[in-house]
């Protein structure tokens, strides 16, 4: 026990380095014209384009885009893939908190197993659960509001950064 507990301290490693400030702006701003693009279009189209998780991915896709949770299809598949379990769960178990636990560990592993991993989207269950949407969900907001936010994310992160962005499809 006092092993596991001495565990809990830590590794005592050292911060990551902190980004620039250039950095910072570019992130800031490419997450707030992410979530006005969705936000806008749900206005216009009158379809909810937005979901919580998506704040979440854009901190992935424009703070840290070289990493495989930023990529393209992490970002569109893993959405998808946890939406759907989400909804597949709920179908299956009805509104339970077990049902709610086993949906979100199945879309981990599913997410995992695929290489889509995105951990955003491992929220998507949580959300489907909390507010019970019908089949429809994984459309909209699931998958158009992803293609909105990989769609930004590539015009956006290839205008303002030397690297090119997606490391891979």
């Amino acid at each position: 026990m006092q092993a596991f507990l001495l565990k809990l301290r830590g590794d005592s490693a050292a911060l990551p380095p902190k980004p620039t400030n250039k950095s910072v702006a570019i992130a800031w701003l490419g997450g707030a014209i992410t979530i006005a693009a969705c936000a806008s279009l749900t206005s216009a189209l009158s379809t909810m384009l937005v979901l919580g998780s998506f704040g979440a991915s854009c901190v992935l896709v424009f703070g840290y885009p070289d990493a495989p949770f930023s990529q393209p299809r992490n970002v569109l598949v893993g959405h998808i893939l946890s939406s759907a379990i989400g909804l597949l769960g709920l179908q299956l178990f009805g509104p339970t908190w077990w049902g709610m636990a086993i949906s979100v560990g199945t879309a981990i592993a599913l997410m995992m197993m695929s290489r889509t991993v995105h951990p955003p989207a491992g929220s998507n269950p949580v959300i489907v659960f909390l507010s019970h949407p019908g089949w429809n969900f994984l459309l909209f907001p699931t998958a158009i509001g992803a293609l909105v936010i990989v769609g930004v994310a590539l015009l956006y992160n290839n205008a303002t950064r030397s690297a090119r962005y997606p490391k891979y499809w």
